[in-house]
């Protein structure tokens, strides 16, 4: 497979996962919460707000899946960047004690599909 080819699969994996976090945080915040063992915030307007831009940034995704070289930049700003960012927040609030152990889900999560990101992305620089 390509690396085009993959960073067209990892694309479309951020997609289907921002999109699909994003959807549960609006249609289904109570169960969402629950399954993480955490209270939803209030206002709920933060939730609601987040699973927005989520759904966006997945549907954001559907671009450098079809073309990944010519939409690097959404790739490099919401894939290392953004999810390597939330990777890193996640984590450091699980440290300071302000976030259940769930959430290093969204860690795990996030840090793959960042890093994934960046190697492909680096690679197909080297390659192209």
């Amino acid at each position: 497979m390509t690396i085009r080819r993959q960073l067209s699969v990892i694309a479309g994996l951020s997609l289907v996962y921002d999109l699909a976090i994003g959807l549960a945080l609006l249609a289904a915040t109570d169960w969402f919460a629950s399954l993480f063992g955490v209270t939803v915030p209030e206002p709920r307007l933060f939730v609601t707000l987040t699973g927005l831009f989520l759904v966006c940034v997945g549907l954001g995704y559907s671009q450098p899946m079809r073309d990944p070289a010519h939409h690097r930049a959404y790739l490099w700003i919401f894939g290392p960047l953004l999810k390597g960012a939330g990777a890193a927040v996640f984590v450091w609030y699980y440290i300071l004690g302000d976030s259940p152990t769930s959430y290093l889900l969204f860690a795990a999560t996030d840090g793959t599909l960042a890093l994934a990101t960046l190697v492909l992305l680096r690679l197909d620089r080297e390659s192209g």
